[in-house]
C-alpha cells in the first residue's frame, strides 16, 4: 500500500516531478532525460497503469483520494495529498482534474520491430504540436492503425498535453522514431509497405480511387499543420493521396484529416 503524505510546501523536493508543467521547453528536456512523463486525470492514470507503466508517485487533491483508493491501495509509490492551491503553485496551472501521476517511461521499440508485425502504419513528419499528436494517436487507436513512426523532430507523444488529448490512446498504439530522416523511409518500403503521402495537392489521387484498404501493407504519411509534408518526404512516397474537398475548403486540420484517412486505410479490417 502506498504512503499517503500530506504536503504543504510547494518547494518540497518530493514534488519535483510536477514542477513547471506549463513550461514546454523545460519539460521537453527534463522528462525524456529523467525517464518520466505525467498522466493527468483518473482515466488517463488508470490507462497508463493498465498499459504497464510503473508509477513513480501521485499528486492528489483531497476529493480524489477516495476516487483513486483502489489504485492507491495497490501502489508501492508515494501519494502526495495537496490542496488545489498548492497544486497550482507547483504545476503552474489549475489542475481541474485534481489528479496527476508521475510515470516511468519504457524503452522505445525500434521501427524495425514494429514493422515486422504491423500492416497499417502512421508516419508523421515534423508534427510538433502536442494537441495534434494526441488527436492523431486517439484516431489511430480508435480506427485500428497498428503503429506510429515519428520523424526525429516530432513532438513527444508522452508530453502531458498529448497524453491528455489522446485520452491515454498513446499507451495503446506502439510507436518508434525513424532517426534517419527521410532515409529511414527506405526501411519502411523494404518491409513491404506502400508509402502513401497525404497531401491536398490536386495531382494526388483521391483516397477512394487509391483504395488503400485493399493494399497489403500501408504506411500513411502525415505532415505538420500548415506546412504539410516536405518535398523530400513527398518525393520518397510511392503515391500521393488526398481527401476530396467541397465548398471551397482546401484542407482539414491534420488531426481531422488523419481520422478520415485512417478510416479509408483500415476500412473492412476487423476492429477489436
Amino acid at each position: 500500500m502506498a504512503d499517503l503524505i500530506t504536503v504543504e510546501d510547494p518547494d518540497d523536493p518530493r514534488l519535483r516531478d510536477y514542477t513547471g508543467l506549463t513550461d514546454v521547453e523545460l519539460r521537453r528536456k527534463r522528462e525524456p532525460a529523467e525517464g518520466l512523463f505525467i498522466a493527468e486525470g483518473e482515466k488517463v492514470i488508470r490507462r497508463a497503469g493498465e498499459a504497464g507503466y510503473e508509477m513513480r508517485s501521485m499528486l492528489l487533491s483531497a476529493k480524489w483520494i477516495d476516487v483513486m483508493r483502489d489504485v492507491i491501495d495497490e501502489l508501492p509509490a508515494p501519494v502526495y495529498a495537496v490542496t488545489p492551491e498548492l497544486a497550482e503553485q507547483v504545476t503552474g496551472y489549475h489542475v481541474h482534474r485534481g489528479a496527476l501521476a508521475s510515470m516511468q517511461r519504457k524503452p522505445l521499440p525500434t521501427a524495425g520491430e514494429l514493422l515486422r508485425t504491423a500492416r497499417r502504419v502512421v508516419v508523421m513528419e515534423s508534427v510538433n504540436d502536442h494537441t495534434n499528436i494526441g488527436a492523431i494517436f486517439r484516431s489511430a487507436a480508435a480506427l485500428g492503425m497498428d503503429a506510429v513512426l515519428l520523424s526525429p523532430d516530432c513532438a513527444d507523444p508522452l508530453y502531458r498535453r498529448s497524453v491528455k488529448v489522446s485520452m491515454g490512446a498513446v499507451f495503446a498504439v506502439p510507436y518508434a522514431r525513424l532517426e534517419n530522416w527521410p532515409k529511414g523511409l527506405d526501411s519502411v518500403r523494404e518491409a513491404g509497405f506502400t508509402l502513401l503521402a497525404l497531401t491536398p495537392d490536386e495531382k494526388a489521387s483521391a483516397l477512394d480511387e487509391a483504395a488503400p484498404h485493399t493494399m497489403d501493407r500501408v504506411a500513411l504519411m502525415l505532415g505538420a499543420e500548415g506546412d504539410g509534408l516536405s518535398n523530400q518526404a513527398l518525393v520518397a512516397a510511392d503515391e500521393w493521396v488526398r481527401i476530396p474537398m467541397s465548398h471551397g475548403v482546401d484542407s482539414l486540420n491534420v488531426g481531422a484529416a488523419a481520422a478520415v484517412a485512417f478510416y479509408a486505410v483500415t476500412s473492412g479490417r476487423p476492429r477489436s
